[in-house]
């Protein structure tokens, strides 16, 4: 069985291609465009996919994409009465799902009923718990998902079991954590879709001043739910827009005036960063925190196994993770390298997998590679055209002057491979510098990366070092803990 699986007409567009329950390639539409968190329809992904797989189009069994549009239709038409224009936005979004058959035979140039694949469309938070469950080593396992807001919910918790996930409980539209993210997000002067990882780095530059605060921006009662003060927010009289500058996407203002009145004057995008915005920096991460914590501790009890599963853009807080054995009782956890809404591809193909076949699990995933990648004589000819130098050398010369050149403080470009899964560079498309020198992070902040000076680096280490540097009980392959 050929499934194809997509993450279409949202931020993180990406495609993904099972056989048989076995992933074979998975891409994200960025990788190709040049567009971070490039939205739309991943063509480009699409077709890398079927071509490393060597599969025809007319060879698809099913498309499994990551919207069902008609999940909690009270809950949305009560909002669209009051937001005709949130409704209409929703809407153009609903019709291009439609015609996303269309969309497919255009990108794969080839006429619509060559594809015979029925289009499975699964819930966004079933996708994302399937996206994680699925490919854990785990046969039984607590399964969460949160982030900004998919179907109209933004956080969905269970149980997963063998091939099935029972999903058990959610929250939705307005109330979301990841909305709750990103509004701070934006008040701090960050405005790119996806701009939350900064802000997680900034936290580590203050204290939590503003607390108290927070813990009225957002509440929990002691269960699987949480609330926000709505007095903070616009998004639930205003909806939710997604424009493109420079081509890539923004979310529209969440926060309001009066989130002014008890924090001060928002940061306006490229002012300096003093110590007040990294204040709240942390207070908002101590916030999630808080609130995730609570989350897990409930889900232990209603879900009393050692194995957790997360997914959704707040999975993707490393800091947050990195705790999670310290502050509740789950002793292992899996969060795949693309745990933000480019792991849906996986996990709409996967959630249809099951569904339809009822077939076995496939190998769990244990590495971030499966991307496209160049033959030597494709580089070589690249090289080449553009008229740039190089040298060819056997891999243990190459390994040497790497390490040599790394140890005088020069700084690396490491290409090799398939590209990875997901937003971490883990060995195959990464910067290398000396992580033991003080100057580095400045110089890679602002001499290569050109971003903000605050900005945390990940240093690796080989696993048999793993435990001389870092205190941790559990590995970490895709750099999310």
């Amino acid at each position: 069985m050929i499934i194809l699986g997509l993450n279409a007409y949202h931020g993180d567009a990406s495609a993904a291609l099972f056989i048989d329950g076995r992933l074979v390639a998975a891409a994200e539409e960025e990788r190709f465009t040049r567009v971070k968190h490039a939205a739309g329809f991943p063509a480009a992904a699409v077709r890398y996919c079927l071509r490393e797989a060597g599969v025809e189009p007319a060879a698809l069994d099913h498309v499994a994409v990551a919207r069902r549009p008609w999940s909690r239709f009270l809950a949305k038409a009560g909002y669209a009465l009051r937001m005709p224009k949130f409704a209409a936005s929703r809407g153009r979004v609903v019709s291009r799902v439609r015609r996303l058959r269309a969309e497919l035979a255009r990108a794969l140039d080839v006429a619509p009923d060559v594809l015979r694949a029925p289009v499975r469309r699964v819930e966004h938070h079933r996708a994302h718990l399937a996206s994680s469950f699925y490919v854990s080593p785990f046969e039984t396992a607590a399964v969460m998902s949160a982030d900004g807001l998919g179907d109209f919910a933004s956080f969905m918790w269970g149980m997963g079991r063998g091939n099935a996930i029972e999903a058990r409980g959610e929250v939705i539209f307005p109330h979301s954590l990841g909305l709750f993210y990103t509004a701070l997000t934006q008040y701090l002067g960050f405005w790119k879709y996806g701009d939350e990882y900064k802000v997680m780095g900034l936290a580590a530059m203050g204290e939590p001043a503003y607390a108290e605060e927070f813990r009225r921006i957002v509440r929990t009662d002691g269960d699987l739910r949480f609330a926000l003060g709505l007095d903070y927010f616009i998004h639930h009289r205003q909806g939710l827009e997604m424009s493109w500058e420079e081509g890539e996407p923004v979310l529209s203002r969440l926060f309001s005036p009066y989130m002014e009145e008890r924090l001060g004057p928002a940061r306006q995008p490229g002012a300096p960063v003093d110590p007040r915005h990294a204040h709240i920096a942390a207070s908002l991460q101590l916030r999630l925190e808080e609130v995730l914590f609570a989350l897990l501790n409930a889900l232990h009890e209603r879900v009393p196994v050692p194995d957790l599963c997360l997914a959704g853009g707040i999975a993707m807080n490393c800091v947050a993770n990195g705790k999670i054995f310290d502050r509740t009782p789950f002793r292992r956890l899996y969060i795949q390298p693309a745990a933000g809404d480019a792991g849906l591809a996986i996990g709409s193909a996967l959630e249809t997998y099951h569904r339809v076949s009822g077939g076995a699990r496939g190998p769990a995933m244990q590495h971030a590679y499966w991307g496209p990648q160049f033959a030597t004589q494709e580089i070589r000819a690249v090289l080449e055209r553009h008229g740039l130098p190089y040298r060819e050398m056997e891999e243990a010369v190459l390994v040497d002057e790497v390490a040599a050149r790394i140890a005088e403080g020069k700084i690396v470009g490491w290409f090799q491979g398939r590209s990875e899964w997901g937003p971490r560079a883990l060995g195959h498309r990464s910067i290398l510098a000396d992580p033991t020198r003080k100057d580095m992070q400045d110089h890679v902040n602002l001499r290569v990366k050109h971003r903000e000076d605050f900005r945390p680096f990940a240093p690796s280490a080989t696993v048999e070092r793993f435990r001389a540097y870092f205190d941790t009980r559990a590995e970490d392959p895709f750099m999310v803990t």
